[in-house]
Formats: C-alpha cells, structure tokens, sequence
C-alpha cells in the first residue's frame, strides 16, 4: 500500500471553498487510511487537474494508481470525460497500474448518509 496513490477526482468549482472540500476530504481519508498518497484531483475550474496528479504520483514513486470519482452520479463527466482521461494516462504511464473506481451513485451507505443529514435539519431526539 506504500506504493499506492488514491486520487480523488471531483468536478472543480469556481468556489475556492468548495474545492478545498474535496482537498481536506483527500487529507482526512489519507489520515484515516492506510495510504500514504491521497489527494484531491479536478476535470476543471481547479488544479491539480488529473495529468498532473498522476505525473506527481509516478514521480513520487507511486506503482499504482486508483482514482476515485468523486461525483454522485454516473453522469456525461464519468460516462464520457473521464475515460477519455484515463485511456491517454495508461498509455502515457505503462510502468504504473491505474485503476478507476466507482462513484457514490449507489454506495450501500448512502441512505444513511442522507438520513443523518436530515437529522441534522430536524435536530436531536426528533421522531418523523
């Protein structure tokens, strides 16, 4: 796992705020984890854009790179952007292994995660 670069690939935002988000979510996970190598990627509007992470992983001697959509749906930038990335990468680094996987769309956890949300809204020891 030492040799294991996780790249969280979001959309990017003009909003500073919202793209350092994603960057403190990449810290927190690399905190958490046992990946030493974790951060924060954008198709646009923010940088560092998804060729440059990778070059900085294969740089850093990474061997293996897994990049994690960062989106909540299996929209046109997952279905169309982002293997139109990936494809020249795998080419660009065969010394590398560069996997992709997948969105939030349909993580078991994500009723939950939407319910606690709503208890937030509702407050503590609120019933339905």
């Amino acid at each position: 796992m030492d040799k294991t670069a996780i790249l969280l690939f979001a959309h990017g935002s003009r909003v500073a705020e919202a793209n350092e988000g994603v960057r403190d979510l990449a810290r927190r996970v690399q905190e958490a984890g046992p990946y030493h190598h974790v951060r924060a990627t954008f198709l646009e509007l923010a940088q560092p854009d998804l060729n440059a992470a990778v070059a900085e992983a294969v740089k850093a001697g990474m061997q293996r790179v897994i990049v994690i959509p960062y989106f909540l749906t299996m929209g046109t930038h997952l279905r169309r952007d982002l293997p139109k990335l990936i494809d020249p990468l795998r080419k660009r680094f065969p010394e590398i292994v560069l996997d992709l996987g997948q969105s939030l769309e349909s993580h078991p956890q994500m009723p939950s995660i939407i319910l606690d949300r709503v208890q937030e809204v509702v407050g503590p020891g609120s019933q339905p």
